[in-house]
This record gives C-alpha cells, structure tokens and sequence, in this order.
C-alpha cells in the first residue's frame, strides 16, 4: 500500500499536483528558492523587467543557497525579447588562468584536478549579470542587488535542505579557515531555524553597488561599467589575484582584468512544432536538442507516460546524445565542434536506429560521426572503467521569468563553496568550475590556457512562434539535460499541466563519465524515483539496466521550474519542484 505522498505521485490519489499551480496574466516567476522568488517578484511589481527581476532572483540564490550558486561562479542566461522575438545567450562561464593547461595535472596531480585554488577559473557570473543588466535590463545593479545584500547582511532563515548539504560538506569547508568561519559558525553546521548570515558576501555587494553610485552621475551605463570593474579589475582582483599568488593558485589580475563573457545566439532544433533553444557546446546544452531529435521520431504517446517501454528508449536516446557531448562538445573557441551535422534530423535518425527495444546498452555507446554522417565512429577513446565511488553531489539553481512586454529569462547559476577556497574577506568563493575540466590530451573539454571547461548548468526556452514562450531549467549536473526532456515531454507529449509535468516521477541515466571530477562512469546504472512501480524497475532490469533506486522526492532527481506564457490568451503558468525549496509567483 503505497503512502499518501507515494500514491499522489504516481497519480494513483485525487490530487493532480502536490501544489497549486500557480496562474495569472501581468508577470511571473519561478526560481530554485522561495526568497529569490520573492525578491524577482518585488523588482517586477517596481516596474522592472524579466531581466531586472531574473538579475536579482539570481543574485538572492547566490546568497540563499550559496552552497550550490556562487556570486563569484558562473551564470548562462538566456534572454527572448519580446519585441523583436530574438533570442540571445549570455555565456556566464570563465576560462582557465593563462600559465595553466592539462599537462601541469598530469604531471603533478596524475591526471586529476585536486580540490582547492587549483581548479579556480575566472569568475563570471558577476560580469553575465551585469551584461544582462546593461544590454537588456532596465535597473541599476545595487536597485536588483538590494535583497541579496539584506539577505546577506542580515541573515536569512535557514532551511532543511541547506542545513543538510552543509553538514555533509563539513569536512570540505573545515579545510579552510574563512570558510569554516562562514558555513560552520561555532565550528557546527548551522541548525534548521537559525539565522544564517554572510556579512563579507553583504559588504562585497554593497561594495559593488557603492562604486556604481560614485559613476551613476554619468550614466546609467557606466555605473554598471563601474561596478563590474570593481570586482574585475579593482579591490576584489587584487585580493583574488595576491591570494592565489600566496597560496598555489594561478589566476592574476590580467587573467581577471581580460575577461568577458560572449553574447551569442542559441543552439536551436525543433521538437514536433516547437523550436528548443539551448546553450552552445561550451555546456552540454546541444545535448537537449540531440535527446529530442532522436525521441521525435518514435511513438512515445503509444509507449505510455513512464512504462518499462518508454523509460528505456528516453534512457537510450540521452545515452546516446551524451556518448556525442563526451566525444564533440568542448569551448567552440579552441575546438571545432560540428554542431549543424550533431542537430540534425538525418544525424538523429541515424542514431535512432542504434536503439534497441529489448536491450540496453551496457555502457556509454559509441558516439556518432555528424561529419561523414553515420551512426558510430569509426575511432573513438573507450569510456572510462566503472568506479566504485559514490555518484557525485550535485549543485546549482534555476530561475524564470517572464514579464508584463512577454519578455523572458532563463538562468542556471553555480558553484559550491566547500571544495574551494572563500577569498578571505569578501565572502566570495571564486569559481570552481574547473572541477568540470578533462585532462585526457584527446578530450575536446580538455584543460588550456584560457579555455573554458565544459559546463553543465544548460538553461532554455521553448517556442511556439505566436502561440507560446516557455523558459525552463533545473539544477543538478548530468540529470539537467534529462529532467528537462521529461518536463518538456510530459507537457508537450503527454499533455500535463506545468506543475504536474515538473512533479512526476523522473529517472536519469549514468551510463557515461560524470561531468565533474574524478568523471566516474557507472555502465548501464539507471536511477529510478521511488515513486515509480517496482515492477517497472524489473521489467527495465530485464532489458539490461543496472536499475538503482532514489527516494521518491530525492532531489537529486532535479528541481525542475517552468514559466509558460499561452500568448493567444496571455495566461501565464508557474511551476516549482516540490523536491527542493523551488516557489513560483505571480499574478
């Protein structure tokens, strides 16, 4: 007898959702916590736009969670005008130090890339929110910043998931003093209940907002110009700078004074007759669009929502577009990614014909040739050896917007705070992302100079041209990709409403290399929510899948937010996983 909560789940109660969806007409928002959404819906009831708003969600997060989102860490963002219906992509990820590359880790480090200042890369989620701000916003940055500052400053509540990553990541942030002091005030982890403050994070961004005002008398311009250069190329460099000069790092001030983030078109497929627009392949956003090419092509109607049948051709599908992302996607900048060839309907029906219905694949298939365009390679570096190690913790957050002009936002902020050092003082934990870089010479995700490592966090947007605007995203590494396409599939295929497409049971595959270090791989591990029948996981076993079980509401299944906008009756839908603090809100 399954529980109430259980039963709810698998829609064997009344209950259509475990929450109200959450409507309404003027502006909406849904984020990865409920202050961020709370604080985006303040900007937007100002008079601010989904930009302004999604800035000051995003920065919230970085305090609110800021053990899975970092103000020193990276931001893609991902904006549609509602005007002209351009989409753009702000980067939102930094690049390795200059006098770093792969080899310095295989040699000193046997190919791995340790924990600490090693694995830093240029912070740059203060420079993708300020861009944002600048090109498309409307509001000055200490007008979007004013929440995250109080927040930090004075302390939030806090809550049951961030008390517990914390105290799992004890040891982690014992390893540096200015750490401890922050995230294990007392030398214990924070208890549910108590307030929890960041004083140096609160100091950092009035810092900020301050050297915005002294410029602001010129322009709104260049007080936005004026803040970005405080971090990038005033007090905040040099602190990062001298620091990792004192303690083993690499980045300088030249590596940080250099920087900025690119703004460029998405990746763009279709899906029956919605257009999916993701990141380019300095994330594993193209894998979105390879998944769904390759699930277009197959009755999945006919499957049902959620059987043994349609959980495995899902399961192989990704597997396939991930198999592509290990041996194709790297930093467009360094490395030629044939990305027309990996998008398109020939190359997806040439990979679809690699499924089988009675079998899985074992391992991480082989990847394909987009180029010659045949299914598999003809060379290809084998996956890695399966390890025994725990799958790797998770991190991020998400947050959508869309205003009153339709304007819509989509950002996928992160970065941990216990596996790096906080640059004392300031309560910033510089980037790193490193930790997502390969040191393998024939990776195109390999470590160089300057390059920026392969990125998970991937937000997105799709579009009905005149009909509908839905951005979406959630956290959590390697299952992004595919909590995303069982979202869009349960809305778009099976007809669920936003909220209870983001409730439903979910799996994820793990059948590849993890995309953070050591870059585990588990051959044929299929993860299932315990909301799922048993029964479906022995059917799926019996096709071949190592099935493992996670909690039923375990969030490292995602945590998945929708914002829909219906244009032809303007009714806007938010949407907010139940698995983690996620809140949607709008009127």
């Amino acid at each position: 007898m399954p529980t109430v909560f259980e039963g709810m789940l698998r829609g064997e109660m009344a209950a259509p959702s475990l929450r109200p969806a959450i409507v309404g007409t003027r502006h909406m928002i849904a984020a990865g916590h409920y202050l961020a959404s709370h604080a985006g819906f303040e900007i937007l009831e100002a008079g601010g736009n989904a930009v302004d708003a999604g800035v000051a969600a995003g920065l919230v997060l970085g305090v609110a969670q800021s053990e899975l989102v970092n103000f020193a860490g990276v931001a893609p963002i991902m904006i549609r005008l509602a005007e002209t219906g351009e989409i753009v992509v702000i980067s939102g990820l930094g690049t390795w130090p200059k006098a770093l590359d792969a080899e310095y880790f295989r040699r000193n480090h046997g190919g791995a890339i340790p924990d600490g200042v090693e694995r830093v890369v240029v912070p740059a989620a203060p420079d993708a929110w300020i861009t944002a701000l600048r090109h498309y916003g409307t509001m000055s940055f200490g007008e979007v910043a004013t929440a995250a500052t109080r927040f930090a400053s004075e302390g939030f509540v806090m809550y049951p998931r961030m008390a517990e990553l914390i105290a799992g990541n004890a040891d982690g942030y014992r390893r540096w003093p200015q750490n401890e002091a922050i995230y294990l005030p007392g030398g214990e982890p924070p208890k549910v209940g108590d307030l929890f403050v960041q004083a140096d994070l609160g100091r950092t961004l009035g810092y900020l907002a301050d050297e915005e005002r002294a410029a602001a008398g010129r322009s709104r311009e260049a007080g936005l110009q004026a803040a970005r250069d405080a971090f990038y190329k005033g007090d905040i460099a040099e602190k990062l700078a001298r620091y990792h000069a004192e303690n083993g790092g690499f980045m300088t001030r030249e590596d940080l004074a250099e920087f900025s983030v690119e703004i460029e078109t998405p990746v763009t497929t279709t899906f029956r007759d919605i257009e999916i627009h993701a990141c380019r392949p300095w994330c594993q956003g193209p894998a979105l669009g390879q998944a769904l090419n390759i699930l277009d092509g197959l009755d999945l109607e006919g499957m049902g929502h959620n059987s043994p049948a349609y959980i495995h051709h899902v399961t192989e599908a990704l597997k396939l577009a991930f198999a592509d992302r290990h041996h194709h996607y790297g930093d467009p900048r360094f490395v030629e990614v044939p990305l027309d060839g990996l998008t398109s309907k020939a190359y997806a029906a040439l990979r679809r014909g690699r499924i089988d219905s009675n079998r899985a694949w074992p391992d991480m298939p082989p990847a394909g040739d987009p180029v010659a365009m045949t299914a598999e390679r003809a060379t290809g570096a084998p996956p890695p050896p399966a390890r025994d190690e725990p799958m790797t913790a998770l991190d991020t957050s998400y947050v959508a917007v869309i205003d009153k002009h339709g304007n819509a936002f989509s950002a996928t902020p992160s970065d941990t705070a216990h596996n790096g050092p906080v640059l004392p003082g300031t309560g910033l934990c510089p980037s790193t992302r490193g930790s997502q870089g390969w040191t393998e010479p024939d990776s195109p995700a390999v470590i160089a100079p300057g390059k920026r490592p392969r990125l998970t966090p991937n937000p997105a947007m799709a579009v009905r041209e005149g009909r509908s605007v839905m951005p979406f995203g959630t956290p959590g590494g390697d299952v992004q990709v595919q909590a995303m396409v069982q979202t869009l599939l349960n809305i778009e295929v099976f007809g669920m409403e936003p909220q209870a497409a983001v409730e439903a049971p979910r799996f994820a595959s793990a059948s590849f290399p993890n995309s953070f270090e050591p870059h585990n791989n588990y051959p044929g591990r299929l993860m299932l929510e315990g909301s799922l029948p048993e029964t479906t996981g022995q059917a799926l076993a019996e096709k071949g899948h190592d099935v493992q079980w996670w909690p039923a509401g375990d969030g490292k299944v995602g945590a998945m937010c929708v914002v829909r906008h219906d244009l032809e009756t303007g009714i806007l839908t938010g949407a907010a996983d139940f698995r983690r603090a996620c809140y949607a809100l709008g009127w």
